[in-house]
C-alpha cells in the first residue's frame, strides 16, 4: 500500500504526519517573506486535513466548516489590509477550529470499546490540535496583552509563533523543559488550564486506548 492510500485510508495519520512536518518546517518558514507565504499556505493545508478528519456527522461536519471559512476570509481580508483587531479574531478563531476539532476526535475514539489503527493514530493527531490550540490562544494573549511571554533571549521580544508553539508542546506534555515564561496572569492563567488538559488527556484518552489495545490482544 502506498504512503497516499494508507493515508486515505487513515486519515488521523495524514493529519498527524503533516502537523508533525509542520513543527520542522516552520523554524525555516518564519525569516522570509516567502517563508511566511509558504507558512500560511501550509496552514490551509493542515486546516483541510482536520476538516476532513472531522467529517463524521453533518454537524460536526457544518461546525467545523463554519469556522475553517471564517478563518480562511478573514486571513485573506488581513493580507490585504492587515488590522490588529483581525488579527485577534483570527488567532482566536483558529484556536476555536483547533479545540473543536480535538474534541471531535476524541468523541470518535469514545465511540467504541476497540482500538482501530486509526483511532490509535488519531491519539497522536488530536494532541498536536490541542497544542496547536493553545499556541493560537496564546498568539491571542500576546496580541491583547504585549508582553505577556518573556523568554532567557531578548526578554521584550515579541514571541514568534514556533516560541508559543514550543510553550505549547512542553506545557501540554508536562516536561516543562522551556526557556518561554508566562509573566502576564492571562498568559498564566492560559498555561495552567493547558497543563490540567494535558494531564486530562492522558488520563482519560491516553491510558483508555492502551487498555483498549491491551484488551484486543
Amino acid at each position: 500500500m502506498s504512503p497516499i492510500a494508507y493515508m486515505i485510508r487513515h486519515p488521523s495519520a495524514g493529519l498527524l504526519f503533516v502537523q508533525l512536518l509542520g513543527v520542522l518546517l516552520y523554524p525555516w518558514m518564519e525569516a522570509t517573506a516567502l517563508g511566511r507565504a509558504l507558512f500560511g499556505a501550509f496552514g490551509l493545508v493542515v486546516l483541510g486535513l482536520a476538516l476532513h478528519v472531522v467529517k463524521r456527522s453533518p454537524t460536526q461536519t457544518w461546525v467545523a466548516t463554519l469556522l475553517a471559512v471564517l478563518v480562511l476570509v478573514l486571513t485573506s481580508i488581513d493580507l490585504l489590509m492587515p488590522s490588529p483587531q483581525l488579527d485577534w479574531l483570527i488567532a482566536i478563531l483558529e484556536a476555536a477550529f483547533y479545540f473543536y476539532a480535538a474534541a471531535s476526535l476524541i468523541a470518535y475514539m469514545y465511540e467504541d470499546q476497540h482500538a482501530s489503527t486509526d483511532e490509535l493514530y488519531a491519539v497522536g493527531a488530536t494532541f498536536t490540535l490541542l497544542a496547536w490550540a493553545f499556541a493560537h490562544l496564546y498568539t491571542f494573549c500576546q496580541l491583547l496583552l504585549p508582553g505577556s511571554f518573556t523568554a532567557l533571549l531578548e526578554p521584550q521580544a515579541t514571541r514568534s509563533w514556533m516560541e508559543l508553539l514550543f510553550l505549547s508542546f512542553t506545557t501540554l506534555s508536562g516536561v516543562g523543559l522551556g526557556d518561554i515564561v508566562p509573566i502576564s496572569p492571562m498568559a498564566r492563567s492560559l498555561v495552567m488550564i493547558e497543563e490540567f488538559a494535558g494531564v486530562m488527556y492522558l488520563a482519560l484518552v491516553v491510558s483508555r486506548m492502551i487498555a483498549l489495545s491491551v484488551i484486543k490482544r
